[in-house]
């Protein structure tokens, strides 16, 4: 019988090692100056693509890991390097993972090398599914995609929200109703492609963190892609669509109670269906935030171990050196959080807790208060620019709200707990 491990295996020591490598030689010497442009930091980019760091390959790689863990180790490595440049470099994977999700291997095939193109020219790929009326409510969804058979192609209208790499990318793949009347069962992706009239970004958003990666509303005025660019294709949609009128017209007749009742259970449960596919993504976010953590912590550590005060090292008193092991417990606590929410969804096993939310609420929580114990451990200079634990502390604070809040997600682990749509 083989005994219980968590021991990491030879490749995912070399991945850590290479990808820590990378953070620390190339990715920390520019922080600082493409956190004050606020561009996206392009040379990074190709750097990462050379190595063969950025790319379709890579990617494929890292999802492939049976354990589930390689994305989780390469993505908190490269965020311990600096956040707003490893979502530069991480931005383009949402899109792929909506391709993946969602799309054919006909669409795959055709659509990601166009998400990342090649080591002389990359390109990036933008997730857009927020709005400015639906962030967390993702069944409230009004930007519209509807069918026009006699030209085969689908026509999209609306506006999307704080999208990651929105108007610059070469692909954007964009979530939109088909179906309003059945929330989020009502949706489908599409991929738009590069070039596609009627796409258009608004300005970009001056941001407090993750300022290296690029935030822009995107807005669609009846863009007219392919009906091969839904994701899928129409007859698996229309399959998905037909279940979900049935779903929904049980549903309505068996509950009881006022129509705002049913209407409010019916709207529960397909928010509950789209916050099941999230989940999914909600590890690896978790541990973006835990290389921020962690690069906080150490770097407070090593401060606290040189600066010295009344004769002595500020380690050596008890208030520094207990907050420092109180956040080291947490990263060590958080890390095996996202490493079993991430094993469990590699394999098929169901959140029963919620606890890919679980794993995103306490790294989110926990960048944040470990930033925020850094600049306090190093004082003035902690708030000062000529350390980086203020940007880390900038960084870290989108990390309790975007991919689900931190309300969110005690919602959603409050709902999986107790069997109940809470509110």
């Amino acid at each position: 019988m083989t005994g219980f491990s968590l021991e990491l295996t030879d490749e995912q020591r070399e991945l850590r090692d290479w990808v820590h490598g990378f953070a620390r030689d190339v990715v920390r010497p520019a922080a600082a100056e493409w956190d004050e442009r606020e561009e996206t930091p392009w040379p990074v980019i190709q750097e990462a693509a050379k190595i063969g760091l950025y790319g379709f390959e890579s990617l494929a790689d890292l999802f492939g890991d049976p354990s589930g863990l390689s994305l989780q180790i390469a993505n908190e490595e490269l965020f311990w390097g600096d956040a707003g440049i490893g979502m530069a470099l991480f931005g383009t994977s949402l899109a792929v993972a909506g391709i993946f999700a969602a799309g054919t291997q006909e669409q795959l095939f055709e659509w990601v090398p166009q998400c990342f193109g090649d080591k002389d020219a990359p390109k990036v790929a933008a997730f857009c599914v927020s709005e400015p009326q639906a962030g967390s409510d993702v069944s409230g969804l009004r930007t519209r995609a509807r069918y026009d058979e006699a030209k085969d192609e689908w026509v999209i209208s609306g506006q999307k929200a704080w999208i990651t790499n929105g108007g610059i990318a070469n692909v954007h793949v964009v979530v939109a109703s088909v179906e309003p009347e059945l929330g989020a069962r009502g949706q489908a992706a599409f991929v738009v492609p590069p070039g596609t009239k009627g796409l258009e970004a608004g300005r970009k958003i001056k941001k407090l963190g993750l300022r290296a990666s690029h935030t822009a509303d995107v807005f669609l005025d009846e863009v007219r892609v392919p009906g091969s660019c839904l994701l899928g294709g129409r007859e698996k949609l229309e399959g998905r669509l037909a279940k979900a009128r049935e779903r929904l017209a049980a549903a309505e007749a068996a509950a009881s109670g006022t129509k705002e009742q049913r209407t409010a259970q019916a709207q529960g449960q397909a928010q509950q269906a789209a916050m099941a596919t999230f989940e999914v993504s909600r590890p690896t976010v978790g541990a973006q935030a835990l290389g921020i953590a962690r690069a906080a912590y150490e770097y407070a550590l090593e401060y606290a171990g040189q600066r010295e005060a009344f004769g002595r090292t500020i380690i050596e008193n008890q208030a520094i050196a207990f907050a420092l092991a109180d956040i080291r417990t947490e990263i060590e606590m958080v890390r095996l959080l996202i490493w079993q929410a991430s094993w469990m969804a590699r394999n098929g096993k169901p959140f029963d807790a919620a606890q890919g939310s679980m794993s995103k609420l306490r790294a989110g929580e926990l960048a944040v208060a470990a930033s925020e114990k850094a600049i306090q451990i190093l004082g003035g200079a902690g708030y000062s620019r000529e350390h980086p634990v203020e940007r880390m502390y900038r960084d870290a604070k989108i990390y309790t709200i975007f991919e689900g809040t931190s309300e969110i997600q005690r919602l959603v682990i409050a709902r999986a707990i107790s069997g109940k749509y809470i509110r």
